[in-house]
């Protein structure tokens, strides 16, 4: 346990940071798994709208960096796209 009072200060913020951070990722990896999921282009593409905008929503929040959170919405849409 850290001894000086800035350290335990960052300690309860970092735990509260790190909650956040954690639900945040599992929202986007949930929206993700959405769109992987859905059954016809027409439930993908829906999908991967609102995963689009969670995984924007995730980086501006600093929670993965804008090229990860590029490089997933270009997988997804490469992936509905090639759907038949």
């Amino acid at each position: 346990m850290p001894k000086l009072r800035s350290s335990k200060k960052r300690l309860v913020k970092s735990r509260h940071q790190r909650v956040r951070n954690r639900s945040g990722l599992s929202l986007m990896r949930s929206a993700m798994r959405a769109v992987r999921q859905a059954q016809d282009r027409e439930a993908a593409q829906a999908a991967l709208a609102r995963a689009a905008s969670t995984i924007d929503k995730t980086a501006k929040r600093g929670i993965v960096h804008r090229n990860t959170a590029a490089r997933y919405k270009s997988r997804l849409t490469r992936y509905v796209a090639a759907m038949p």
